[in-house]
């Protein structure tokens, strides 16, 4: 791993949970941690109700877009957490592959999305002391 960490999230439509997490990873590690997050299959907006709950805790999400899934993405991150995508996501060597198991947000209101959004956040800090561990702050 380098000096700078590298982290993908990816989910089907990059519209809610990876959009939450890497905002979560954006927020609580600051630069010491380079954030990416991609969709297989993007969807056109984030979701309403994802935005609505990252805005309770302070974080606006507001003005991001889904992203397609590449294989730059991939390659140029060093840890690749997937959400429901499956297989979708390709297998470089020397990479390190973690599947969350959250519950989707797509369709969901926000009294839904707020425990997806605490766990995401939960497992983002868990992130970033595993893989800052011995880095200076």
């Amino acid at each position: 791993m380098a000096d700078k960490p590298s982290v993908l999230f990816v989910c089907v439509h990059n519209a809610g949970r990876s959009q939450m997490a890497a905002a979560w990873l954006t927020q609580l590690a600051g630069d010491r941690v380079e954030v990416r997050s991609a969709g297989s299959a993007p969807g056109s907006e984030v979701n309403p109700a994802a935005v609505e709950a990252m805005a309770e805790v302070g974080i606006d999400i507001s003005r991001k877009t889904p992203k397609l899934l590449t294989l730059d993405a991939v390659r140029e991150s060093d840890v690749c957490i997937t959400m429901g995508c499956g297989d979708t996501c390709p297998v470089f060597p020397g990479k390190r592959y973690l599947d969350w198991e959250l519950a989707d947000p797509a369709g969901q209101g926000v009294e839904a999305v707020r425990p997806i959004r605490d766990e995401i956040k939960t497992l983002v800090e868990g992130l970033i002391a595993e893989i800052t561990a011995g880095k200076t702050p």
